[in-house]
């Protein structure tokens, strides 16, 4: 199994008169429905809350194939994410206190499946305790054997102690092998040097691979064996952005499954051609995405 642990909420979008709609949405959650739509094992850690809401999220993910045996089952209510968008392009306002899934506390969360290969982590539920810092224990209690992979997806808005959450960060990418980073997501981070300075920066603080997007300009895996590989984006007809970078994640995580590469010690030394590999499969599933409303990931036959 993948496990995938972090939010899932209510993306709240509006139609072409500006009326907000409700639809599933949460950036792990995306990542997780992305994999399961792959036709890979996937799971989801999250707050899923008895609240109407909470009863779309888990059809959402039952329809996608992704378990929802791992959720943390609550009377919260669901975290809610209007979001406004300007020339295909997403911000958000949450409305997050007291909710499902922020309130999760390190006693709620059973012990980790058995046959989980990787963990996944990101999302706005590294921001704010206690939720952010239950996810941080997780991580940090994975066996060193077992993949951790880490997409920030850094929304400095909703981040409530700046400088907590980048301790917190700090320590996460510190113990995870993959660390995803967007172009934005690295500048808020490292504000100073280029793009590979800010690359070789961030590997220094532990992972064994960073995967640093640009939107469309592409993708490119540096590695800390000084290995770095770029593959161009696919092009596609964008119609919003939403969850363009969740589904990036899935096809990385699926790709590396595939190659029998879903393992702290595979990933450290792949063939460049590996990584290529990886990188446009990845990149194909997110072009997908990216030419529909909405956070819909594509299906396996989809890219067949």
């Amino acid at each position: 199994m993948i496990l995938c642990a972090g939010e899932a909420l209510i993306d709240m979008i509006p139609d072409a008169d500006g009326a907000y709609v409700p639809h599933v949405g949460g950036a792990v959650l995306n990542t997780a429905v992305a994999l399961g739509r792959l036709g890979e094992d996937a799971g989801l850690i999250t707050g899923l809350s008895s609240d109407p809401f909470g009863s779309m999220i888990e059809d959402h993910l039952t329809a996608s194939q992704v378990s929802v045996t791992p959720a943390v089952r609550s009377d919260r209510n669901t975290t809610l994410a209007f979001v406004q968008l300007e020339h295909g392009n997403a911000t958000y306002t949450y409305y997050d206190a007291d909710t499902a899934t922020r309130n999760i506390q390190p006693t709620d969360i059973a012990s980790v499946p058995a046959g989980t290969k990787a963990v996944f982590f990101g999302g706005i539920s590294l921001c704010n305790p206690p939720v952010a810092d239950t996810l941080l224990d997780l991580a940090l209690s994975q066996p060193a054997d077992r993949l951790v992979m880490a997409d920030p997806n850094i929304r400095p808005g909703f981040v409530s102690d700046q400088e907590g959450y980048r301790t917190r960060l700090t320590k996460l990418i510190g113990r995870a092998d993959i660390v995803k980073l967007s172009d934005d997501d690295i500048g808020w981070l490292l504000p100073d040097g280029d793009l590979n300075a800010k690359a070789q920066a961030v590997l220094a603080m532990g992972p064994k691979m960073l995967l640093l997007t640009e939107g469309g300009d592409g993708a490119t895996a540096h590695l800390a064996n000084g290995t770095k590989v770029r593959v161009a984006a696919e092009k596609a007809q964008v119609v919003d952005t939403v969850g363009a970078g969740d589904t990036f994640n899935a096809g990385c995580l699926a790709a590396l499954r595939r190659a029998d590469a879903l393992s702290p010690s595979a990933i450290a030394t792949p063939g460049e051609a590996s990584l290529a590999d990886m990188l446009t499969f990845a990149a194909r599933a997110a072009a997908i995405t990216v030419s529909r409303a909405g956070a819909n990931p594509p299906w396996q036959t989809e890219l067949d």
